[in-house]
């Protein structure tokens, strides 16, 4: 097993959760001490609270990768006496750090959102409300046969050739014949001045997000023999990968609102929840859901046809539009987020078994969630 540093994973878990799919002005990434480190041990949790610190340095773990930001808002001072600063001074002291991951994560093809609707069993899920829409090109690149893998192997390491969450490495090739003659100051790698060659080649076609163009361009010409690559890029117009918070999907079977309620209760396992209907006993199937404070999003639950809108920390005038709307809402709170424990300890397990990565991942056994009900 080799030993990594923080920026070994976290690099890997931004080609998951990019950091530019969060939301304008969300504090996502590092934020507290140094990637640039030896890690053997990571502690996943929701929330970065006093007690989840003191967990960390307990369980001595170099590096906390949490959902929700430590730091939400800018500090005045650095003050002590205030438990919260104290907590920063702990990590710092223990040489912790901290990365968060959020509203990237939470719009990720298969992050939060997808998560969540997996635990209630929705079928057939799409995107409720879209966030960001990403554009591809394609590249086309002619190559002698006899460079034709590593020129793939170096286009497709730079970022080329994914469709979608399940396919990578996907090209298309055919091989056919280059003429061309060298001429005045050329230096080719194959044939000679002033006299006509014909090479066996390769058509190379591979699709890569707009985003990555410069980086897919020097894989090509790191890789091409050639002083003068023949390559073309087309904009693509009938691609387009889309990330957005919530999903909307199908229970499998029709059920009251009432014991749907009572099932995401359990579901979850939380001790209490709030829901809004006009008629509990009223039949449903569609349903919208998304993690977090997401109550202003209910008019794109509506949109997608659904019936029951489950999120977190509904307010009250928000529920009085949601039920004039006819919207049914189901409020588990915001803690049901904690689900990404488990799924990121399973994530980050995967990847290190198949890195041969010597590192430990475990879960925050604390529930952080400040609600109780009686």
């Amino acid at each position: 097993m080799k030993d990594i540093k923080g920026y070994d994973l976290i690099r890997k878990f931004e080609e998951f959760a990019p950091t530019y799919l969060a939301e304008e002005g969300d504090p996502v990434g590092l934020a507290i001490g140094t990637l640039n480190k030896p890690i053997k041990k990571v502690l996943v949790t929701l929330d970065v609270r006093p007690e989840v610190v003191k967990e960390a340095i307990l369980e001595k773990v170099d590096l906390i990768i949490a959902h929700h930001p430590p730091i939400f808002r800018p500090t005045r001072n650095l003050v002590t006496d205030d438990p919260q600063i104290n907590m920063y001074a702990d990590l710092l002291k223990n040489d912790i750090a901290v990365y968060a991951a959020h509203t990237n994560l939470d719009v990720a093809t298969n992050g939060m959102n997808a998560w969540l609707a997996k635990a209630i069993n929705l079928k057939d899920t799409e995107i409720m409300t879209v966030t960001k829409k990403e554009k591809y090109k394609k590249l086309v690149v002619f190559v002698p046969i006899s460079h034709k893998d590593s020129m793939i192997e170096s286009l497709t390491q730079a970022g080329a050739g994914e469709i979608g969450p399940n396919y990578k490495d996907c090209t298309y090739t055919v091989e056919g014949t280059g003429s061309f003659t060298p001429v005045n100051q050329a230096n080719p790698h194959i044939g000679k001045l002033n006299k006509i060659e014909e090479v066996k080649e390769a058509r190379i076609e591979v699709l890569f997000p707009e985003k990555l163009t410069s980086e897919i361009e020097k894989a090509l010409f790191t890789a091409h023999p050639y002083e003068e690559p023949v390559y073309d890029v087309y904009t693509i117009d009938n691609y387009v990968d889309v990330y957005g918070l919530g999903r909307v999907g199908n229970l499998e079977k029709a059920i009251s609102i009432e014991d749907f309620a009572e099932k995401i209760k359990h579901t979850f396992g939380v001790s209490g929840l709030r829901y809004i209907a006009k008629d509990p006993s009223q039949m449903i199937q569609r349903i919208a859901i998304c993690g977090g404070d997401a109550g202003k999003f209910y008019p794109d639950a509506i949109n997608k046809g659904a019936q029951v809108y489950i999120t977190g920390d509904v307010y009250y005038h928000a529920g009085h539009d949601m039920l004039a709307s006819g919207l049914s809402v189901i409020d588990p709170g915001h803690h049901i987020e904690s689900i990404c424990k488990d799924e990121l300890v399973k994530l980050f397990t995967g990847w290190s078994k198949e890195m041969d990565w010597n590192l430990d991942i475990i879960p925050s056994k604390l529930n952080t969630d400040p609600y109780r009900f009686i």
